[in-house]
């Protein structure tokens, strides 16, 4: 009775990794994606936001060393090797507690974040020139697919130098509302228009760009508990694997 509960452990320890790997896999991706996208909202913060460039670092760590875990629980799970089992569930702890903290942090910090946010992209438009690839155009992107225009609202371009001190009426081109009558659409830039009404989108991209946000933080989120979840398994059934165990047989470990 006492083998056939150790070897079920064994096999639930070394079916349970396989998903923990793909876990740690998926939050790796979406760190790799919050430092490397160039083409959404968080291109427009990578710059300049240093709270969003060590969140990425930590998303890439952690899921960097979920992925290890899982190869060695498979090891130490087939094998039996008590060292490796209390080296596994160490890890685990130790990342436990970092997603944790850093979800602490973040909760207690939210305020913080939004109006950093807030300033940088409210920057961002002042100096706005539409010849940045990165930031500027991220942020047009922004405006055309969310169809909104400034961060509170139209209003927040007439701080724009260019715009302020340009001897004609002009724009951002990307807030160009195409149900209205004018002239053809441009993606990037400034444009220049002729009637007193600006041909814009005259909702602010504030509300849409938090609930962006609040919707891949939801998805990140749910991920984070799945792999909190899988870790608090698993470091149950190394444990009980590792009492488990009397002594150590490294002849079973192949060489390579």
């Amino acid at each position: 009775m006492g083998k056939g509960c150790i070897t079920a452990t064994k096999y639930f320890l070394f079916l349970f990794n396989p998903i923990f790997f793909i876990f740690g896999a998926l939050i790796m991706s979406f760190g790799l994606w919050v430092l490397l996208d160039n083409q959404s909202f968080i291109a427009v913060l990578q710059e300049s936001s240093t709270t969003l460039k060590v969140a990425s670092y930590i998303l890439i760590t952690v899921g960097s060393l979920s992925m290890v875990m899982g190869f060695l629980g498979c090891i130490g799970a087939i094998y039996g090797i008590r060292c490796l089992l209390g080296l596994y569930f160490t890890c685990l702890l130790l990342i436990l507690i970092a997603q944790v903290t850093a979800g602490v942090l973040i909760y207690f910090q939210r305020d913080r974040l939004q109006q950093e946010m807030s300033t940088i992209v409210k920057g961002m438009l002042v100096n706005y020139t539409g010849q940045n690839r990165t930031t500027e155009h991220s942020w047009d992107y922004v405006q055309r697919t969310m169809k909104c225009c400034g961060w509170v609202g139209p209003s927040n371009w007439l701080e724009n130098v260019w715009i302020r001190n340009s001897s004609v009426s002009l724009y951002p081109c990307s807030c160009r509302n195409e149900t209205l009558p004018g002239t053809d659409m441009i993606e990037t830039g400034l444009c220049e228009h002729l009637s007193a009404d600006l041909p814009v989108y005259q909702t602010g991209c504030m509300h849409s760009v938090e609930g962006w946000l609040l919707e891949n933080y939801g998805v990140i989120l749910g991920i984070c508990v799945g792999v909190a979840v899988l870790e608090l398994l698993g470091m149950i059934l190394s444990m009980c694997l590792c009492k488990s165990v009397v002594q150590e047989d490294y002849t079973k470990v192949p060489k390579y």
